[in-house]
């Protein structure tokens, strides 16, 4: 048994792996995720079930802020181990109940196949209901960040928005994000790799500093 669940959780998508590759039912229609939005960032998002309060909140959060997510060239994929028909029927009472209308793929997973692919389920929390998982994942198909929460407790969009923009950041501009780094704050300049360099950031009047190792400076 213990082999099992070693061999199980070693197989699970790390930061830096390229995401596995699937085809799925959608809300929006069969997708075959290598070509989902070429081009753009994915932000893929798993909840427990349909129809289920907290789900209901975190599906709708992701929906007001949809324009958000697409300002930042990404694109939504939600995934539950429901069937299409489910879906449907509760995207209609969410919206008919609060107005707030799931307008983004919703993956029907009844065989659980991409929840074990991108290791959503997880036994000692449930066999039969996906954790609440995010995977960032860039243009390139890149896994860049992964963020679990068990079956109880909501997920922090600004959160998940905050983190998507500092990898952006990070990309674009080559540096680091410090701690509770949010867009208008100061980034981390990679520290110096040799005695030259190290000089050299000494004497940069230009950075703000707190010791040769680390230096903040402004992208404005």
């Amino acid at each position: 048994m213990e082999a099992e669940q070693t061999l199980n959780f070693t197989a699970m998508p790390r930061i830096g792996d390229q995401a596995p590759d699937f085809k799925a039912v959608t809300t929006k229609g069969p997708i075959k995720f290598s070509e989902y939005e070429k081009g753009k960032w994915v932000v893929m998002f798993s909840h427990p079930a349909d129809f289920t309060p907290v789900c209901t909140t975190e599906m709708s959060g992701f929906a007001e802020r949809k324009s958000e997510f697409e300002a930042l060239n990404t694109a939504l994929l939600g995934l539950s181990i429901d069937s299409v028909h489910s879906h449907l029927a509760w995207v209609n009472n969410v919206r008919e109940n609060t107005g707030v209308y799931l307008d983004f793929p919703i993956i029907a997973d009844l065989d659980m196949k991409v929840s074990k692919l991108y290791g959503m389920l997880q036994p000692n929390e449930s066999e039969t209901a996906a954790v609440r998982a995010v995977f960032f994942i860039d243009p390139s198909r890149k896994i860049r960040l992964i963020m679990y929460y068990p079956l109880n407790v909501g997920r922090n969009m600004d959160e998940i928005l905050r983190v998507l923009e500092a990898l952006q950041v990070s990309d674009k501009y080559k540096v680091a994000m410090p701690l509770n780094w949010k867009k208008g704050d100061k980034v981390i300049v990679p520290p110096p790799k040799t005695l030259d360099e190290m000089d050299a950031r000494i004497k940069d009047d230009s950075l703000e500093k707190v010791d040769f190792y680390l230096a903040r400076r402004s992208l404005n």
